[in-house]
């Protein structure tokens, strides 16, 4: 794949997640507002921004990786800033479900899937550079 699409799908992937998590962020604040716990406010906005930053630390740490792993975790960041959105703004909540329950939901659901897709992504690119190396 060439190298400037990549880097600029690296670039959409980086603001796409910032973006989310600022979005993620008013969200949380919106939905808490009659929350009187600025304590648990804090935990909720903290829980909510995490796998966030997960995936910009992630996304500096991959740079060294072979060029398909890294547009899979480019498209990995876009489905998961979507999927957070659209779960937090509360399209796919059943009814009855109160907001916490989503702010609780998806960030865990979000660290599974990172946790699951990153390793895998990792070891890969390790793999593929290290036949490139031995050939």
């Amino acid at each position: 794949m060439n190298t400037a699409i990549i880097n600029l799908l690296r670039k959409v992937a980086l603001i796409i997640v910032l973006a989310g998590a600022v979005a993620s962020l008013c969200l949380v604040i919106y939905k808490s507002r009659n929350n009187n716990s600025l304590l648990l406010r804090a935990l909720f906005v903290i829980w909510a921004l995490l796998p966030f930053k997960a995936l910009t630390i992630i996304n500096i740490a991959s740079k060294n990786w072979a060029a398909t792993v890294r547009v899979a975790l480019y498209i990995l960041m876009l489905i998961l800033t979507v999927v957070s959105l659209i779960g937090y703004i509360g399209i796919l909540s059943p009814s009855g479900t109160k907001p916490a329950f989503v702010f609780l939901f998806i960030p865990l659901l979000s660290w599974l899937l990172i946790g699951i897709a990153v390793p895998i992504a990792a070891s890969r690119s390790k793999k593929s550079l290290s036949k490139k190396n031995s050939v």
